[in-house]
């Protein structure tokens, strides 16, 4: 299988207005997540895609590849799949533009589903990881997902889910880590597919996945890295890369 990386990248972020241009230990985040995508040595080419001069001459100025997206998109899958149509290649990675922690571990996890999966019943592939604290459990800015016995996504979102009715009983949250791995067939799809209810009121894309029928393996990871959202992020982040 040929696999790409393609790291949609926005300049006018809502909650963090350039946040992918912010200095994180010497380095933009954008600049710090391509290089850790391309260190993971799983990818035939990784490509930053973006609708900003400035994101782009920040990755070709350090040596890396960017592509400018021609239209207006509403999704980081709509602005990959404008980017991937021509390309080449079996499964496009899409690796969030804010997670300077990507690393080699939960990508070889994410992708090993692939190699299993001789039916290709599976559309695409992407992370979880368990969470505890309950500010974060009840953070809107935190994607929970809530998966079948088969760790196939049921659906995404927001709030709390599963929502504790019953205290006695044992609950788990689960955090979605915003990297996807998509047959590059399933993203072109994507394009085409009308936004729904479900995602147009939780603003979660991989929602429209689901609304059509399509199924979405999640992985298990223990790696919890640090999603730049917020200013207060980016402050976790920097504590953390030290």
């Amino acid at each position: 299988m040929k696999i790409i990386a393609m790291i949609p990248a926005r300049y006018a972020a809502s909650r963090f207005p350039a946040k992918l241009m912010q200095d994180l230990a010497g380095k933009t985040v954008i600049l710090r997540t391509y290089e850790a995508t391309v260190a993971t040595g799983l990818f035939s080419e990784v490509f930053v895609v973006t609708d900003s001069d400035i994101i782009y001459n920040e990755i070709v100025s350090n040596g890396g590849k960017a592509i400018m997206s021609i239209k207006t998109h509403e999704s980081g899958s709509d602005r990959i799949a404008e980017a991937v149509a021509n390309v080449d290649c079996d499964i496009v990675v899409n690796v969030q533009g804010d997670e300077p922690f990507t690393e080699r571990e939960s990508l070889v996890k994410v992708l090993s589903v692939f190699n299993d999966d001789d039916k290709n019943e599976i559309d695409l592939a992407s992370l979880m990881v368990e969470i505890k604290d309950l500010e974060e459990i009840e953070n809107p800015n935190t994607v929970k997902v809530i998966v079948d016995q088969n760790n196939f996504a049921l659906y995404f979102s927001r709030s709390p889910i599963p929502f504790p009715r019953d205290k006695n009983v044992a609950s788990r949250y689960f955090k979605h880590k915003g990297i996807y791995a998509f047959r590059k067939q399933a993203l072109l799809d994507f394009t085409v597919l009308p936004m729904q209810f479900l995602e147009a009121t939780e603003k979660i894309e991989c929602i429209r996945y689901l609304e059509y029928g399509k199924k979405i393996k999640m992985v298990e990871t223990s790696v919890q890295g640090v999603e730049i959202d917020t200013p207060e992020d980016l402050e976790r982040a920097k504590k953390l890369w030290k």
